[in-house]
């Protein structure tokens, strides 16, 4: 189940829990639509994806994978998911947002071919991919 997934201590202050982030998708008008990371018919991870009403383009948001399932390239696969459901959708960007720091998520996307962009989502870097 999704909301007993934990990530490895070090991650704790770049995630958080995943009963908050199902809060946020609850939330009256929230673009946020919860999705689970399974592989193999296990639940490896959490993730939500959304489209911004200002400007249609289709954000990742909270991506993690549990701390034991970490290594094995759920967290790459799950992201080149939702880009090909961006692009089926005919979305004109990807976009998501992590913090500084979080030299893990910062690498995967940009070896995903994320590009950062300048914006800042709160105290998080925006970077975006181009689908067209």
């Amino acid at each position: 189940m999704c909301t007993d997934l934990r990530v490895r201590e070090a991650q704790w202050q770049f995630v958080a829990p995943v009963p908050h982030y199902l809060a946020l998708c609850e939330r009256p008008g929230s673009p946020w639509e919860p999705l689970a990371v399974v592989a193999f018919d296990r639940v490896v991870g959490f993730v939500m994806k959304g489209v911004d009403p200002t400007d249609e383009s289709f954000w990742i948001g909270g991506l993690m994978i549990a701390a034991e399932e970490q290594g094995q390239g759920y967290g790459r696969a799950a992201v080149e998911a939702l880009v090909a459901q961006a692009t089926a959708a005919r979305h004109r960007s990807v976009a998501l947002s992590y913090q500084p720091g979080n030299t893990s998520a910062r690498a995967l996307y940009l070896s995903a071919g994320f590009v950062e962009t300048g914006e800042t989502e709160d105290d998080e870097v925006v970077a975006r991919r181009a689908l067209r």
